[in-house]
């Protein structure tokens, strides 16, 4: 997939991703090993682009796993298609179990979800197994299969062994401990806030048309917002979009009112808002 950690750094940076070092070197290795990579950090700091952006350098094609709470093995391995099945039994009448049997437990009844969906077929893909953290204990157990063997039994079936192995990328937000058995399989690399370079050469990338020097004052002015005791500090993704709103107003300067007019762009509770307000001071940024 890559020759080396710059040629990870300058593809990803083609698609908008600007890796930092020990991003581009972990992505790297997990290509090179073939581990799944287990990445960490608050949400808003790019996990999930990592991914996408992965797949988009690689022409591979995006399998994605969306994770929440009850999410179980008919969401994230595979299910029957009972009703096709009874369709089928019906217009069998004469037939016998064993007969219908053989026929309603192939391909055509098979719904595939994303974990046998990854593994299966002989293109490129890049399995993004998202908020693994927001799942129960229990789907973890699924995921050791598929992480350690690429490898699915459907009981029906048989074992379905991948041909080609996926690129995969597991985020989670620290909301829950992930088992010693799932992060050992894995390489792990923890996504934080940017440094203030980095971070104000994503918003200059993401949005070109903005002033250096209001991007370089807003960048400083989220990295106070961070310092702050909040409920919710401005992620990556908030900068940008910050960013984009002083564009659309044609603000050329981050004066107090419109920072003022504009926090709820960056902070989603009132009570951040009002301590951002009382506490910011510009003149010292």
């Amino acid at each position: 997939m890559f020759t080396s950690v710059d040629d990870v750094s300058a593809r990803l940076a083609e698609t908008g991703y600007l890796a930092s070092p020990a991003v581009a070197t972990t992505v790297f290795l997990a290509a090179r090993l073939g581990k799944p990579l287990l990445v960490e950090g608050p949400a808003g700091v790019g996990k999930t682009e990592l991914a996408k952006a992965v797949a988009r350098v690689t022409d591979a094609r995006l399998v994605r796993l969306q994770c929440y709470e009850g999410v179980d093995e008919s969401r994230a391995l595979y299910e029957w298609n009972h009703a096709k099945q009874l369709l089928r039994i019906s217009a069998g009448r004469d037939e016998s179990w064993d007969e219908a049997r053989t026929d309603i437990f192939g391909e055509e009844f098979l719904l595939p979800r994303p974990l046998l969906t990854a593994i299966r077929g002989d293109d490129a893909k890049v399995l993004l197994i998202d908020e693994t953290d927001k799942a129960d204990v229990e789907v973890e157990g699924l995921l050791l299969e598929v992480l350690s063997d690429f490898q699915v039994t459907v009981p029906e079936l048989g074992t379905v062994t991948a041909t080609r192995r996926p690129f995969v990328v597991l985020t989670s937000n620290a909301s829950r401990e992930l088992s010693e058995a799932l992060r050992r399989r894995c390489l792990f690399l923890h996504i934080g806030f940017p440094e203030e370079e980095l971070e104000r050469r994503i918003v200059r990338l993401r949005v070109p048309d903005l002033d250096e020097a209001l991007a370089g004052s807003l960048v400083r002015v989220v990295g106070a917002l961070r310092a702050m005791e909040l409920r919710k500090v401005p992620s990556v993704a908030e900068t940008v979009d910050w960013a984009r709103t002083l564009l659309a107003l044609g603000a050329d300067t981050l004066d107090e009112e419109v920072v003022r007019d504009t926090l709820g762009v960056v902070l989603k509770h009132q009570d951040d808002v009002l301590r951002a307000a009382a506490k910011l001071d510009l003149d010292t940024l």
